[in-house]
């Protein structure tokens, strides 16, 4: 369509409406957006409801559009000349949804909801309006869960963090206690991982506000991004003193401090004082550098202006490239229509009942794992087992197994759960154990020696996923995309093997143990945890 000539009144003195025939058109869009990208949405809508940490994400469309509306007056004067650069963008996402929808990756997905998104928006608005729609655009990306194992390694150092900083705060206090890792010891209470972390549930919509705070606050940039990093730490902070604050009132008043109403009240507490922070952290700013104008201009929730009289009100013509974008959306529905969805492939195996407790000379004794655990791990089968060779202290078989890991169940690594019950580790590098075989081939697996006051212990572990044995946190998540989109399966377990290391006792002698253990165990091994 051709543009409109404006030339009898000055564009400064010109506004621009959008039709209903664009208006229908863009709805037309956004409803293709929406049914192409449902999946994911749905299940992003999910984990809001079900995930405290991502409860805020409802919230963050509503917040995202009213920051558009805010610039309604500035929107309403500038042409919309349209940009190829939205194709590029609306192509990547498109590209995304098809990768994201054969592996069954749903936060490739949802990333890529985001990237069309603003990619239609640049198609529709030009770049030069568009910069009035780019930080809205990118506030959306706080709405989105981040992969799973990058929310529990970020977890699992945080919670020893905040235990660290709580625990400083009780001896400040006198308080006598005693920490493992996250399990705090008061004596007659102990504040357990998951009362720890409590507070932690608040790091993703804190940050969410600190990004919300500089934006609406107009001081230097460098104040701006000062606020939004600080709600990291302020957030961490936080949470270490409230662990603080529990361990004082549970040596003055008893362990119901810590339990029930007032816990609950504590956390919430803990968001709503990070969030007095960081506004008086915004007024302490504001007094370095002597900002120009008042407070209210300087941070402010300001509504649009209405259209100043005497401006000329002119319609707004679609540009071709928004429909060029709108054309790619249909390519990829159709494209989207004719691919198969894939069915999880989860293969025929043994379950760990009928694992041996024999095996030549060792005798196995097998164990139960807390509900606790079993509930923060998702397990769909597990093998706990001491078992015993009569020669030292006995070997502890421990296999963990997903029949899918698409949804955000997954193997946890000996890394980053060993140090939440306070072990520390002293070295860590692999090992080729060239008399034990699986599929054929030597038996790579990470040692570690991990320390906890006066006990040692040796610890080797692997990763068995599918046919292949991987020692690399991050080559596991490779392979775990990359197997969900070329042979829809992503089952794997994780095997550790550990032993007890006694005072004085010979590291050479538990290493030949676990050894002979792991060869004995690795011709059944494939049986429980299929190729």
């Amino acid at each position: 369509m051709i543009m409109q000539n404006t030339q009898e009144v000055p564009l400064n003195l010109q506004a621009w409406r959008l039709p209903l025939g664009m208006v229908a058109v863009a709805l037309g869009v956004a409803a293709a957006v929406m049914y192409l990208f449902w999946d994911g949405l749905t299940y992003m809508w999910g984990t809001w409801m079900i995930t405290p940490e991502y409860s805020h994400g409802v919230l963050i469309p509503f917040v995202s559009a009213f920051l558009i509306w805010q610039n309604k007056d500035q929107i309403e004067r500038l042409p919309m000349t349209g940009s190829w650069g939205g194709l590029v963008l609306v192509t990547l996402g498109g590209l995304m949804l098809i990768i994201g929808q054969l592996a069954t990756v749903y936060t490739i997905v949802q990333y890529a909801f985001i990237v069309t998104v603003v990619g239609l928006v640049l198609a529709l608005s030009g770049s030069q309006a568009f910069r009035l729609f780019a930080i809205p655009l990118v506030f959306l990306s706080f709405m989105v869960p981040p992969p799973y194992f990058v929310l529990h390694n970020l977890s699992t150092k945080l919670q020893l963090l905040s235990s660290e900083f709580g625990v400083w705060f009780m001896r400040l206090l006198d308080i006598s206690v005693f920490v493992e890792g996250n399990v705090i010891d008061l004596g007659g209470y102990k504040l357990q991982v998951a009362e720890a972390c409590d507070g932690l549930r608040y790091l993703f919509p804190m940050m969410t506000l600190g990004f919300l705070f500089a934006y609406f606050y107009k001081g230097a940039m460098w104040k701006r991004l000062f606020v939004f990093a600080s709600s990291f730490f302020i957030t961490i902070f936080m949470n270490s003193f409230r662990i603080g604050t529990i361990g004082v009132m549970v040596e003055h008043w008893g362990i119901g401090m810590a339990e029930g109403f007032l816990h609950e009240f504590q956390g919430w507490a803990v968001f709503m004082f990070s969030a007095v922070l960081l506004i008086v952290e915004i007024v302490l700013l504001n007094r370095i550098g002597h900002e120009a104008g008042t407070w209210r201009q300087l941070f402010g929730i300001e509504f649009p202006a209405p259209t100043p009289k005497g401006y000329s009100v002119r319609d707004r013509t679609m540009p071709r490239q928004f429909l060029g974008a709108a054309a790619l959306l249909l390519l990829f529905m159709t494209i989207s229509f004719a691919l198969p969805r894939p069915v999880e492939n989860a293969p025929r195996r043994a379950a760990f009942l009928a694992f041996p407790m024999e095996i030549g000379k060792w005798s196995g004794r097998s164990q139960t794992m807390e509900g606790v655990y079993q509930n923060a791990l998702k397990l769909d089968d597990y093998l706990l087992v001491d078992y015993n060779d009569g020669i030292g202290p006995p070997v502890n078989l421990y296999i963990a197994y997903y029949s899918s890991q698409r949804k955000g169940e997954a193997v946890h690594s000996p890394r980053s759960c060993l140090p939440g019950g306070g072990w520390q580790f002293r070295g860590f590098d692999q090992r080729t154990l060239q008399e034990v075989k699986i599929n054929g081939e030597p038996l790579r697996v990470n040692r570690t020696l991990i320390e906890l006051g006066n006990q040692r212990q040796l610890v080797y572990y692997w990763f068995q996923q599918r046919g292949r044995v991987i020692t690399n946190e991050f080559a596991v998540k490779w392979y775990l995309f990359w197997d969900a989109l070329t042979r829809h399966r992503t089952d794997g377990a994780l095997v550790r093997l550990i032993v007890a290391l006694p005072p004085a006792s010979n590291e050479s002698e538990a290493d030949r143990r676990l050894t002979d253990l792991a060869g004995r165990i690795a011709p059944t091994l494939t049986q429980f945890v299929p190729n």
